[in-house]
């Protein structure tokens, strides 16, 4: 089969396998990303996530043999539940919408699965054919490839954005020694707009569609350790993720799809009950968040930022628990953490929680200093606090 006629074919079976967008580019090196990686790096914006060999990110004929071309795919996520979460008696904490539904990298695993399957079954297939499927796991740079192929362009605030879909779109990609004719790559329309800039509560990105991932606060949520605490009321009651940028994109604006059962939200695991997170066995947390991407880092993560959400919106209810967590909990992150917490959610001076802290950070010795320090500004602070107007 003449590979424009296979191209072709290829789009129509994309088509049917539930493929939202497709496009081809070739498997030429994206060289010229090199300065602004390499810049990125030496001013410390990197997150450590990103694939660490950079030759890699950049040449698929390193990490395939004599690559031809390069077929990325784009699938379409919801951005509005069907339905919510009851209201219960506990405050409820928030996933980002790319963490909605089952674990995109599986999804889009399977789709180009099935892609692979059918280009081979579509003609008589070369036994020289090969693929080599990837998301934003592997090693190369998926909005960079997806911009290559056509599917959209790169916003400022470096998400690709597609006119269907907006930037609410899951990107792979698959390598393969098939030469097709590559589809035109799309130009910037962010025009003057600054508002994902402007938006971004920490200020994270650069202007250029390049960030500082370490401001990122979908970095943020994801580290394991304390949380430095000027992000902390960034995050608002949103325990993995960040949307900011997207919400107030106006390419964004109206974009809701709901292609993909696999795709829909349970509303208990993307808006859970912060509280009962905060003692949630492994065996629970594997059960109910384990399906989707944002249990990837573990429940260490989102239980912390289970605590910090609590205090974003002031549930005083949570302290009783918040101080088992300190007496009980084995994880130093999660204990200085609960004693942060506990002195915001206190209006005034207590001594009995100061002596109770007190002992808390005591235990803790021989203490990281990082752990150490938390409990001293707490303490600090809640000595500071005024007395109760009924104390004499």
């Amino acid at each position: 089969m003449e590979t424009n006629t296979l191209k072709q074919a290829i789009i129509t079976a994309s088509k049917a396998i539930g493929i939202d967008k497709i496009g081809f580019t070739t498997a030429a090196d994206f060289e010229h990303l090199r300065p602004s990686l390499l810049a990125q790096k030496a001013a410390g914006h990197t997150t450590g996530f990103e694939h660490q060999n950079l030759d890699e990110r950049l040449d698929p004929a390193l990490i395939f043999d004599q690559p031809r071309s390069i077929i990325a795919i784009a699938l379409a996520y919801p951005t509005k539940m069907a339905t919510r979460p009851p209201r219960t008696t506990y405050k409820r904490g928030q996933f980002a919408r790319a963490s909605w539904g089952n674990d995109y990298h599986e999804i889009l695993r399977d789709k180009m699965n099935q892609l692979i399957t059918a280009i081979k079954t579509l003609a008589v297939a070369d036994p020289d054919w090969h693929f080599k499927p990837m998301v934003d796991t592997g090693e190369l740079i998926d909005v960079a490839v997806a911009q290559r192929a056509g599917l959209g362009f790169i916003g400022r605030n470096g998400l690709l954005i597609t006119e269907e879909f907006g930037s609410y779109v899951y990107l792979g990609e698959i390598i393969t020694n098939i030469p097709f004719t590559p589809d035109q790559p799309q130009a910037s329309q962010c025009g003057t707009c600054q508002r994902c800039i402007a938006a971004c509560p920490p200020q994270a990105l650069l202007g250029d569609g390049r960030l500082n991932g370490q401001r990122c606060l979908s970095y943020q949520t994801q580290t394991k350790g304390l949380m430095p605490t000027e992000f902390r009321p960034m995050i608002r009651n949103v325990i993995y993720g960040c949307d900011i940028c997207q919400i107030v994109c106006p390419f964004n604006q109206g974009k809701n799809f709901h292609f993909h059962p696999e795709m829909e939200p349970d509303p208990e695991a993307t808006m859970p009950e912060l509280v009962p997170l905060l003692t949630m066995t492994n065996k629970t947390f594997k059960t109910k968040f384990g399906p989707l991407a944002g249990s990837w880092r573990g429940k260490k993560p989102l239980q912390r930022n289970a605590v910090i959400a609590l205090v974003n919106l002031r549930d005083r209810s949570a302290i009783p628990h918040l101080l088992a967590v300190i007496e009980h909990d084995v994880r130093p992150v999660m204990r200085a953490t609960a004693a942060w917490a506990v002195v915001e959610l206190t209006e005034y001076r207590n001594p009995e929680l100061v002596a109770f802290l007190t002992a808390a950070r005591q235990r803790e010795a021989p203490a990281d200093v990082e752990i150490d320090q938390e409990y001293q500004k707490a303490i600090t602070k809640l000595k500071d606090r005024p007395k109760h107007p009924s104390a004499s």
